[in-house]
């Protein structure tokens, strides 16, 4: 039986992980020495840093339920909150230092290594993989974890496993690091290959689902030449640790973060441990991470070190200094701040400072590499850890930027189209740009005729759309039952491709309705009116398409607004006589309305045709007829009625 060790990579309850952690007060303590009370530090974080959406009491510890933005996953943990608070309470009169420091005080030296397997590396490409590291244990008992580590993670909103599974977990939320384990002796020849995958490899995940791999992903063969890890993202089954393991692989790595994105993007395979590695994480906490984690194993899981210490670091982080004069932190916070707490600031952060007159020179740490980059990104830390609410709000005069003519009639014949709509009792939907294979092919629409999206993150967006129509279809049906009337209308590009170039976008109003065609008939002919096209210029009325009782149009809206007149045009009201007849025809394949609108119009004293009843294939029409200069007769009028 294979046990549910997906390990750090992902976790049943954090499968639609959303940039929120969940750590305890007393979690927190382990590292963080403050008199700040829990409400405490919720507030002056939230002002400063990290927002803490909500501390809840639970027996005598509390939970931070707390969102982390996407460029700071280094606080994506119990120590990265621990660092900023050590940064953030200060500010407001708080005691707050660390207790110790992993990064610094957890080496290697620590772990006493043993011997008696080992384990052959081959990285193909050192651009895969920045910081690889790996032990071997033996002797490994899986059992209950210990009560601390269970209610925890417990707390945290993380399923509980067994030992192996929760250490790595625990891990993972205590430093921002995941972390993976292999059955060792799964591992053909004891041999691992870093390699980027070919196009159309195939790997089982841990999770049973079996991922075609689009070629470019980091990958781990074994000696026998079979994937064992889609890295960074989820293990293979193949390697997965049971019940019978005995002795297993701990590994701890740091990869090429655009990789991991590239290919959960691909293959939509989306877990916990890709969306650490995605951000970028930092090389220099694998040490911490490794060196902790082996003291759990040996603790909890009863494993002893049976290998040397595979540490393969070929580019350690050599460290950048930013220079940034006191002239620039004053310009943009608006404010001057003493230079005695800029320094302050800055190295509670972590950044070490050297000031020489009015310029200081910034030295960034290994876990801020990423979102620290430019003088600006060193301003903004003084600014949000000083307090953006110490400083004063001055507002900047309005400018108004004026947009080019078509943007600008853009804008205002949507605004006035979607009310004139909504007045009509119409609802708006907005759809993705893009649709699915099968929507195409049930149209029918020819699938060459569409730009394919080269990353899709689900067959349910692969096409960019070349008609508004079948999306409009498809939330007419998907709402059937939900309401008897349903109209909808969208307004929203389609992309026409070029050879060699860029597709042409153009917008289009779609209309649809489960009602009839003349209601649709009617909505067109009223957008018609409202703008004053159609009567002037002869704008023809859209096709109407018929599917399953939806009725539906579309509109190239840059032609409504080409032909929009502001007035309409005057006609003088005839003084003369008209003349009402009505007649029944019988509809077929050559006698439609079009056909009898197009022959009633050739008479000179046609004025208007209106439908008067259809019942079944029966249409009755109201003709009206009149004449500019002189009152007609009733035969006049039944003679150029018999003409149809």
């Amino acid at each position: 039986m294979i046990l549910e060790i997906i390990t750090a990579e992902i976790s049943d309850s954090w499968n639609n992980f959303n940039m929120n952690i969940k750590i305890t007060h007393n979690w927190l303590l382990d590292y963080l020495e403050t008199n700040a009370n829990p409400d405490e530090i919720r507030e002056y974080l939230s002002l400063c840093g990290p927002s803490i959406e909500s501390v809840e009491k639970i027996g005598n510890d509390y939970i931070y339920d707390i969102e982390i933005i996407s460029n700071r996953i280094d606080y994506a943990s119990v120590l990265g909150i621990a660092q900023e608070a050590v940064a953030i309470l200060p500010m407001f009169g708080k005691k707050a230092k660390l207790k110790s420091n992993p990064l610094k005080d957890l080496k290697f030296s620590k772990i006493k290594e043993g011997k008696g397997y080992d384990l052959k590396v081959e990285i193909r490409n050192p651009d895969l993989v920045s910081r690889f590291t790996a032990i071997i244990y033996d002797e490994i008992v899986i059992k209950d974890s210990p009560d601390f580590i269970k209610d925890r993670l417990a707390k945290a909103g993380v399923k509980i496993i067994n030992n192996v599974v929760d250490v790595s977990n625990y891990l993972m939320l205590t430093f921002g690091q995941p972390i993976h384990m292999f059955d060792y002796d799964k591992i053909i020849d004891h041999r691992m290959i870093v390699r980027e995958s070919k196009k159309g490899e195939k790997l089982v995940t841990l999770d049973e689902k079996e991922i075609t791999l689009p070629g470019g992903d980091v990958v781990i063969e074994d000696g026998s030449g079979k994937l064992i890890d889609l890295c960074g993202i989820m293990g293979g089954l193949n390697s997965a640790i049971t019940s019978k393991t005995k002795r297993v692989l701990l590994f701890v790595q740091t990869y090429n973060k655009s990789k991991i994105r590239k290919t959960t993007m691909t293959t939509g395979q989306r877990t916990i441990a890709a969306t650490f590695f995605e951000k970028g994480l930092d090389e220099e906490r694998v040490e911490a991470t490794t060196v902790t984690a082996s003291e759990l194993i040996e603790k909890y899981c009863q494993g002893k070190i049976v290998s040397k210490i595979q540490d393969i670091y070929p580019e350690k982080y050599q460290g950048k200094v930013i220079e940034i004069n006191q002239e620039k932190f004053d310009r943009l916070i608006g404010i001057k701040i003493d230079p005695k707490t800029i320094i302050t600031i800055l190295t509670n952060l972590g950044f070490s400072v050297d000031k020489k007159a009015e310029k200081y020179f910034v030295a960034v740490p290994s876990h801020r590499k990423y979102d620290i980059t430019i003088q600006e990104d060193l301003v903004e830390e003084v600014a949000r850890i000083y307090g953006y609410h110490n400083i004063p709000s001055l507002l900047q005069p309005p400018a108004y930027v004026e947009q080019p003519k078509e943007m600008e009639n853009l804008f205002v014949f949507q605004n006035r189209i979607k009310t004139f709509l909504k007045h009509l009792g119409l609802n708006e939907v907005i759809n993705y740009s893009m649709i699915s294979k099968k929507m195409i092919e049930d149209w029918p629409l020819n699938i060459k005729d569409h730009l394919r999206l080269s990353n899709t993150i689900s067959e349910e967006i692969e096409y960019m759309r070349k008609t508004l129509l079948p999306s409009l279809y498809k939330n007419i049906k998907e709402n059937t039952g939900k309401k008897e009337t349903l109209r909808l209308f969208e307004i929203a590009k389609i992309y026409i491709p070029r050879k060699n170039d860029l597709p042409q976008e153009n917008y289009n109003l779609g209309i649809a309705v489960n009602t009839d065609y003349f209601e649709l008939k009617g909505i067109i002919e009223a957008v018609y009116k409202e703008l004053n096209v159609g009567s002037i210029n002869k704008l023809p009325l859209p096709k109407i398409t018929e599917k399953n009782n939806v009725f539906m149009a579309e509109i190239d809206f840059q032609q409504l607004i080409d032909n929009y007149k502001q007035f309409p045009k005057y006609q003088p009201i005839n003084p003369f006589a008209v003349i009402k007849l009505d007649k029944t025809f019988e509809l077929g394949p050559k006698m439609t309305y079009e056909v009898i609108r197009s022959l009633a119009e050739q008479s000179k004293l046609m004025q208007k045709i209106e439908v008067v009843t259809l019942y079944e294939n029966k249409l009755t029409l109201r003709f009206y007829y009149s004449s500019t200069s002189r009152n007609i007769t009733e035969e006049e009028a039944k003679k150029e009625l018999e003409k149809i």
